[in-house]
C-alpha cells in the first residue's frame, strides 16, 4: 500500500472560503488549497507553499485542525495496478497575509475562487466538508 502525506489550509474570511479547482486525469472538483509534502519538508512549510502555488496568496498557517486518514481503493487510483493508497491529510486553519488571487498554471489545480460559505459548489471533494467540520462550520 502506498502512502501520501499532504497538508491543506482551511481559509475562511468574512463568510467566504478559498477553494482550488482540482483537475487531473479526467477527474475534477473543488478542494482545499494544499497538497503533497516534499521529502524533508515541514508540513507547515508545505501548506504555505501549496497555497501560494495554487492561489497566488502568501498565507500563514495557524492552528492544526486535525489529521484525516483516508484509504483510496486500488480501482479509484489513476495508475493501473498501483494498489490502494493511504492518504494522510494534515489540515491547518490558515489566513491570507498578502498577494493577489491568481490561478495555478501547469499544476493539478486550474482555478482558485472565494465562495460564500452558503454557496460552496456541490461538486467538491469530501476534504472540503472535513475541513469545514474541523474548523467548526457546517458543510
Amino acid at each position: 500500500m502506498d502512502i501520501r502525506v499532504a497538508a491543506y489550509g482551511v481559509i475562511v474570511d468574512d463568510g467566504r472560503i478559498l477553494l482550488a479547482h482540482w483537475n487531473e486525469n479526467g477527474r475534477s472538483g473543488w478542494t482545499l488549497p494544499g497538497g503533497g509534502i516534499e521529502p524533508g519538508e515541514d508540513p507547515v512549510d508545505a501548506v504555505v507553499r501549496e497555497i501560494a502555488e495554487e492561489t497566488g496568496y502568501t498565507a500563514k498557517a495557524g492552528p492544526l485542525l486535525g489529521i484525516d486518514s483516508h484509504i483510496v481503493p486500488a480501482e479509484q487510483r489513476f495508475v493501473a495496478d498501483a494498489g490502494p493508497l493511504h492518504a494522510l491529510r494534515i489540515l491547518y486553519r490558515s489566513e491570507v497575509v498578502s498577494g493577489s488571487l491568481r490561478n495555478e498554471v501547469g499544476g493539478s489545480t486550474d482555478e482558485a475562487v472565494w465562495f460564500r460559505l452558503e454557496a460552496i459548489p456541490s461538486r467538491r471533494v469530501e476534504l472540503v466538508n472535513i475541513g469545514l467540520r474541523m474548523a467548526g462550520f457546517r458543510p
